[in-house]
């Protein structure tokens, strides 16, 4: 059983806080297992987005860690983030937004093996 996702969420942007990154929710998704996507705005304009890691990569004897995937090879114009977002959210209404802003690119995220 994995780890809430309303709880990973607020540990999560507890540990960017004491980073100093700022980070909010942008929409609330199922408490218990929505898949949660998180938008690291460079403040340049730019943006990344990372998103949940196919399940094959997944360790369940380790069932609090959340893997993450960048959806680019790197930074993309903010609104095609955007644009991203809105058809996941079409997808999965059960879907959780975070943003982060950082112009360092920091995201402390745990990212998938390729």
């Amino acid at each position: 059983m994995r780890l809430k996702s309303s709880i990973w969420v607020a540990a999560y942007l507890r540990r960017c806080q004491t980073e100093g990154i700022f980070g909010a929710v942008r929409r609330r998704g199922a408490e218990e297992a929505g898949a949660v996507f998180v938008k690291l705005a460079l403040l340049d304009g730019n943006a990344m987005l990372y998103a949940p890691a196919p399940q094959a990569v997944y360790d369940d004897s380790r069932p609090i860690e959340r893997v993450f995937a960048p959806s680019s090879s790197g930074p993309v114009a903010e609104q095609a983030v955007e644009d991203r977002l809105a058809k996941e959210v079409r997808f999965d209404p059960d879907a959780w937004i975070v943003e982060i802003e950082d112009r360092a690119g920091r995201h402390f995220l745990d990212l998938a093996r390729v």
